[in-house]
Parts: C-alpha cells; structure tokens; sequence
C-alpha cells in the first residue's frame, strides 16, 4: 500500500485499512495480495467516482462496499458532494442509504421507481 505524503488512511470504521491514494485518484485496500480500488476524479466540490474494481479472489467479501463507505466518509469530512458514476458505487449507495445519507449525494437524472 501507498505511504508518505500522497496516501492518507481513510477514517471509516469498517475499512481502517482502506487508503486514499491521491496520486491515483483511487481508494484501495489490499487484501492478500490482491488490490481492490474505488477510481475516482475531484471537480472542484464534487467527488466523483468514477469505476470500482475488485479482483474475482475477493469478490462477495463486501469490499467493494467498504471502498464506497471510506469514498462517503472522506467527501463527508470535507463538505464534498458525490457523482456515483460508477455503476457498483451507484446500486451500492442505493441499497444502503444510511451510509448514502452521510454526505451530499448528486444523483443526477436519477429515475423514479
């Protein structure tokens, strides 16, 4: 994992050992080896993500959710707005509003059902 100036530990209960690596733009959190990330860009107040990727060894662990968790925690503590853009990250935050509810959220043309 990342160190020094350019990663910082993302503050969420459930994913200490989660990172946001700026330099990337990306969360990650490895795993036996294996590296699972949460892409994502700033736009001035806006935290967009942008693509989650977890390797087939990991998947159904629940760590793509805790990628999107340390993503809603960090756009939290600095007042950020989130574009789920990513698919996962979107149908994730919408099954779990009480994380989704923690920061500002842009659904943008989101459909009513």
């Amino acid at each position: 994992m990342p160190t020094g100036a350019d990663a910082t530990i993302a503050d969420v209960s459930d994913a200490a050992q989660v990172t946001d690596n700026h330099a990337e733009s990306r969360f990650e959190l490895q795993v036996g080896g294996h590296l699972a990330e949460l892409s994502y860009r700033r736009n001035g107040n806006r935290l967009v993500l942008i693509h989650t990727e977890v390797p087939v060894r990991l998947e159904g662990r629940g760590i793509g959710g805790r990628l999107v968790a340390a993503a809603i925690d960090r756009a939290a503590q600095e007042g950020m707005t989130v574009v789920p853009l990513c698919p996962f990250a979107r149908g994730w935050l919408e099954l779990h509003p009480d994380v989704a509810n923690q920061a500002a959220i842009d659904w943008g043309d989101r459909p009513v059902t």
